[in-house]
């Protein structure tokens, strides 16, 4: 076991097929499910990196979003099994909604934790 190889096993979180390129089923199966349980869902293929493989970040028309890695493979096939469109996040780059999204989770976030300080 290389010095890297520890860490690259932590990056998917012990989930999926153990087969590099490919998508594990667990992931497939939240995958699917993160796209029936929102609107307008929209993927962004991130390109491999020396610590992960290629990855996927799923976003939502409200800026909500997830991220897998899914591999080459995996990527191909998202597409067409999710019936979403795909882009090349090396081309578009990320949706503002995305950014938008986590400024307000950011906003609730420490309006929560100041409320909190309040109480104490």
């Amino acid at each position: 076991m290389g010095l890297l190889d520890r860490f690259r096993g932590a990056v998917t979180g012990g989930r999926g097929t153990g087969r590099r390129g490919s998508a594990g089923n667990a992931d497939t199966r939240y995958l699917a499910e993160w796209v029936r349980a929102r609107e307008g869902v929209e993927g962004f293929l991130e390109p491999k990196t020396t610590v992960t493989d290629v990855t996927v970040v799923l976003v939502a028309s409200d800026g909500e979003w997830t991220r897998r890695i899914v591999g080459e493979r995996g990527a191909r096939r998202l597409a067409s099994d999710l019936r979403i469109p795909v882009y090349d996040v090396g081309k578009t780059g990320y949706p503002q909604r995305m950014r938008d999204h986590d400024a307000r989770k950011r906003i609730e976030r420490q309006r929560a934790f100041d409320d909190e300080l309040r109480d104490l």
